[in-house]
């Protein structure tokens, strides 16, 4: 047994052995520790400490709003988990002879991203320990102190109430080494972070919950208003430096509504760039990596506006809180299609509802397709339109879309910092991973009267169209019917 496997073989034990007592809880009991655990990781106190780690230790994200997503996050969480069964009988279905019963997956792989290392270990914590497991995180290298210091006090909160601390434990140490070793022992994986990060976890082994990219889009109809759009955008693009993965990377405008949404977006903190500054930006955020290939520019990941503009060679007025670049022809060329992960928007024209809907498409389908994409209009048609054709799992209407789709209190999303995208993004489901994701359901049957259906119930229709006979019949008739003649 070589080091790493000895280490992580030791916190997995320790894993279990607490998991095994937590298994013996009722429901009382797991909602006792899931809000002891919630308001360690929601009072003032502590969420100024974790958000100010994360922003020093990563050079990522904007302590304000990190304080604002772990308020709203935990506090959307918990409100979906009061009162929500996870333990033993779940659920009676009567008329069809069914039960459902609760049981704990076991030992949880978590990964955590470098852009959100306090507040996604915080709300997949409480989402797990909701369904009676024990939790492992993988934090990523560069914020290891920060995600650290939400893990202590996500374990102060469990001795408090007489909960063992182990259910929740990190790799103090991570590496990639440490983090395969995780996902290879662990009972099941989720995975929050890049690409490469949910490809490792689907190849561990284990069974794994991923996360496929961003890059949220949205369409702006002939009917939307511009200055309500520009508004509840432009906060959903500034939010954290665009620290998550909702945050809008492009918008569609209608060609009617573009000049006003434009200006209206300057209002709130744009600033629109022209060719020669987007074409500084384009080498900017964009540039070759050692491995020979061009991928995007580690400097500029959630760094606030002046900062990414500085570094391209232009300055911005003061109070940008982020850059507007024109898309120039089809999603398919223009590099700014791709997701930025940085206060940088792309602001495309359409001359009409469908070939918006065909650039939206085009813009997910470039990059990002399953993740999510959104709408402004009070058109019925458009909405359903929208429903029917993206391949997204989640579709916003007239919200922004960094906190809408993981959910808020404003809509009915489940809250979560982890974002499934359905076998379009590479991934098991297409669903807000939360608590439900961290049980296994034993279905018990019971026996009913039979009620088997007739032939005629399920044949007549295709009977009375195409008649009983197959074409192999008619074939064999024939031949009789030719061999008698």
């Amino acid at each position: 047994m070589n080091d790493n496997e000895q280490l992580i073989t030791g916190l997995v034990a320790k894993a279990r052995a607490a998991q095994a007592v937590a298994a013996t809880w009722d429901q009382a009991r797991t909602d006792e520790v899931c809000v002891a655990v919630g308001w360690a990781v929601y009072n003032d106190e502590n969420i100024a400490i974790l958000a100010k780690s994360a922003v020093e230790e990563t050079g990522m994200g904007v302590v304000a709003d990190k304080i604002t997503k772990h308020k709203n996050k935990v506090l959307g969480l918990l409100r979906d988990l009061k009162g929500s069964k996870s333990v033993g009988l779940i659920e009676v279905d009567e008329a069809r002879g069914l039960r459902k019963y609760a049981k704990p997956v076991g030992v949880v792989g978590a990964l955590a991203p470098v852009t959100n290392p306090t507040a996604t270990p915080s709300s997949n914590g409480l989402a797990i320990l909701k369904g009676r497991n024990a939790v492992i995180f993988a934090p990523h290298p560069k914020a290891k102190k920060s995600s650290a210091q939400a893990i202590g006090f996500m374990r102060a909160a469990l001795k408090k109430v007489g909960a063992p601390e182990d259910l929740v434990q990190l790799i103090e140490e991570p590496s990639v080494e440490l983090t395969q070793e995780l996902m290879r022992q662990v009972d099941l994986v989720v995975a929050t972070g890049g690409g490469a990060m949910v490809k490792a976890a689907y190849s561990s082994g284990t069974p794994a919950y991923g996360v496929g990219p961003g890059n949220a889009v949205q369409l702006l109809a002939e009917d939307a208003d511009p200055a309500d759009a520009a508004a509840k955008i432009a906060v959903s693009k500034a939010f954290d430096n665009a620290t998550s993965c909702s945050s809008e990377n492009s918008v569609v405008v209608h060609r009617s509504l573009y000049e006003a949404f434009a200006k209206a977006m300057q209002a709130q903190g744009g600033y629109l760039c022209g060719a020669e500054e987007k074409a500084k930006l384009r080498s900017w955020l964009w540039v070759m990596g050692k491995d020979g290939h061009e991928g995007l520019n580690p400097k500029i990941i959630a760094k606030g506006a002046a900062v990414i503009a500085e570094g391209a060679g232009f300055t911005v007025p003061q109070g940008t809180k982020f850059l507007m670049v024109e898309a120039e022809g089809s999603p398919e060329r223009e590099k700014f299609t791709q997701e930025k992960i940085s206060p940088v928007l792309t602001l495309w024209r359409c001359k009409d509802f469908e070939e918006g809907l065909s650039l939206v498409v085009g813009i997910t389908d470039a990059c990002g397709t399953g993740h999510s994409s959104g709408i402004f209009t009070h058109n019925a048609g458009y909405i359903d339109r929208m429903g029917l054709t993206m391949r997204s799992s989640r579709i916003m209407v007239r919200q922004g879309m960094a906190s809408g789709n993981g959910g808020t209190f404003a809509n009915g999303m489940p809250s979560t910092v982890t974002l499934g995208c359905g076998t379009w993004g590479g991934n098991i489901t297409t669903e807000n991973i939360h608590w439900r994701h961290f049980i296994n359901v034993s279905w018990l049957s019971l026996p009913l009267a039979p009620s088997r259906p007739s032939d005629d119930d399920i044949f007549g229709g295709y009977w009375e169209r195409y008649g009983k006979t197959s074409s192999g019949e008619e074939e064999v008739m024939k031949k009789k019917l030719e061999s008698r003649i």
